[in-house]
């Protein structure tokens, strides 16, 4: 099969962005945040785990240990107790705490506004420090590319990087830049709505036109993933 164009790829990666914000508008996010630095702590504790599961430990994290200075001076044990109902809760509460004292240590206790000072903070990936710039700051310096974002790249045939990270720069040459900032939202409720990871809606699905693997994506993505290990 002849190697498909970076033209007909930004087509299509454009005509799905302007179909899923018609659909879901400007998406807001499922989490609950209030501030800069609610919203960081949030994005962390969301790691393979439901916003609605966030946000039913968050009140009482904000309650107990309402900004970084606090959070700094918790203990960790304290802290996995109140998130214990999470996925990694260990690993997400040590994280948590690093990071609050960062953010004091270098940062004077408030959330730095740059890409390059957010993944400094401990448990901060891009995707995080995407979410916060954007959400946080107004300010859109990529796409946080979470598992839903990734599966639907993957899906539209606009990338076959093998980590999300990867896959953010593929999406970045075929969008527009003026099309990043609601990819992130937008994309996540297709995913859940119709682009689901097992039993996908094809049949349902508002792309289903314009996407190369409608109808067969586990096909697709074993063929994707061959790819990836012969490299």
């Amino acid at each position: 099969m002849a190697r498909e164009s970076k033209k007909k790829r930004r087509e299509r990666a454009v005509e799905a962005c302007r179909r899923m914000t018609e659909r879901y508008g400007s998406a807001e996010s499922a989490l609950d945040y209030h501030d800069p630095y609610s919203l960081l702590i949030a994005v962390m504790l969301s790691a393979q785990t439901t916003d609605a599961a966030v946000n039913k430990v968050t009140p009482q994290l904000f309650a107990t240990w309402p900004g970084p200075k606090e959070l700094a001076s918790a203990e960790v044990a304290d802290v996995e107790e109140t998130i214990h109902s999470l996925g990694f809760f260990r690993s997400k509460a040590k994280h948590c705490v690093e990071c609050a004292q960062m953010l004091v240590s270098d940062y004077g206790g408030k959330v730095p506004g740059s890409m390059a000072d957010l993944v400094r903070l401990p448990g901060v990936g891009r995707k995080t420090a995407n979410i916060v710039l954007n959400k946080g700051f107004g300010i859109v310096e990529g796409i946080a590319v979470d598992t839903h974002v990734y599966r639907i790249a993957q899906r539209l045939g606009l990338t076959n990087a093998a980590t999300p990270q990867a896959a953010e720069k593929d999406l970045l040459e075929v969008i527009p830049q003026e099309l990043w900032q609601p990819v992130n939202e937008t994309w996540i409720r297709l995913g859940r709505e119709f682009c689901t990871s097992r039993a996908p809606r094809c049949g349902e699905c508002p792309l289903i036109d314009i996407c190369p693997s409608a109808g067969k994506p586990r096909r697709i993505e074993a063929t994707r993933a061959g790819a990836r290990k012969g490299r």
